[in-house]
């Protein structure tokens, strides 16, 4: 039997208003989660709208079960980064009003210790979103070489301290087995020399091994893509970022799609002709949470939502 945790949904109404849902729209959730902002956006839909969800949690796709009765609801256990070929399967490619990723790891996940996310609670040192396949993080420790650990940390999880972390991790697990989330804590917390006074000296490292072991960033730039092959004209893409290599490659990935030809200048071409490799329109500027949600919701203050259209 699953235990269950809360998850408050972020930036929820600046989602549904970012995505300008029609009653009789066809929409994704690409990351489930436990269904806040799929349960808001079901409200919305009439009796011919249409939401298809991804999750590549397992715990997730037991959640969506409350909606088993729904008959406008579908829930896919995979990965957004096969959206793509998951949609062209169901034959809607170009026919998706508007897609939602809500980026990175749940509340549930976090508070779950079982799943080894967090530093602040002891567990089994797993870290995957998807439980079912793939390389535990205790299990990548244990194989990894120390320049491969140095560069995960130093570059995903952006901590200057990485090449003395993956040092002592390595060391350590000379005379240990490298298991729980609290030995890794505790490697960590002694290989830092100098503590950041407003952040835990394992957030980073955490991070860094976290978005390797789930491909985040790669799945992140193939679903972006995927997401603009699938949407029809008109349709919406929003994306909510936790952490700044996220946002940006979604800030870069947005503007790249919204510029016309790169072209020299003079050359004799209309400006129909530069505009014609436009695929999406940006809307807006970033959206951050307001004072009210982060009176709720600590967790929200990261977070960044970037809204765009396909032209």
């Amino acid at each position: 039997m699953t235990t269950s945790f809360s998850h408050t949904s972020v930036l929820l109404q600046e989602c549904l208003d970012g995505l300008a849902i029609k009653p009789d729209g066809i929409y994704i959730d690409a990351t489930f989660g436990r269904g806040g902002h799929s349960g808001e956006i079901l409200k919305q839909l009439g009796d011919n709208g249409r939401l298809i969800a991804f999750d590549r949690d397992p715990q997730a796709i037991e959640a969506a079960a409350r909606f088993a009765d729904d008959a406008r609801f579908q829930i896919v256990h995979s990965a957004f980064g096969d959206m793509a070929e998951v949609i062209a399967g169901m034959g809607l490619t170009g026919q998706i009003d508007g897609v939602l990723m809500d980026l990175g790891v749940s509340s549930p996940q976090l508070d779950d210790a079982e799943r080894g996310f967090s530093f602040l609670r002891d567990g089994p040192l797993d870290m995957r979103m998807d439980t079912s396949r793939g390389l535990s993080a205790a299990e990548w420790l244990t194989s990894a070489d120390e320049q491969d650990i140095t560069q995960v940390i130093k570059e995903f999880g952006e901590e200057k301290f990485g090449k003395r972390i993956a040092h002592a991790i390595v060391n350590f697990r000379q005379t240990q087995a490298l298991t729980r989330t609290s030995q890794l804590v505790d490697i960590i917390d002694e290989a830092v020399p100098v503590k950041d006074k407003f952040k835990h000296p394992a957030t980073r490292t955490f991070q860094g091994i976290r978005i390797y072991i789930n491909a985040e960033l790669d799945q992140l730039r193939v679903g972006l893509k995927a997401a603009t092959g699938i949407l029809k004209p008109g349709g919406r893409l929003a994306v909510i970022s936790f952490h700044s290599l996220e946002d940006r490659l979604v800030k870069r990935f947005m503007k790249e799609q919204s510029k016309g030809k790169a072209l020299p200048p003079g050359l004799p071409v209309t400006q129909a002709e530069i505009d014609a490799d436009k695929v999406l329109t940006l809307i807006g500027k970033a959206i951050k949470p307001g004072d009210e949600e982060l009176k709720h919701n600590v967790r929200s203050r990261s977070a960044v939502l970037r809204v765009a259209e396909k032209r």
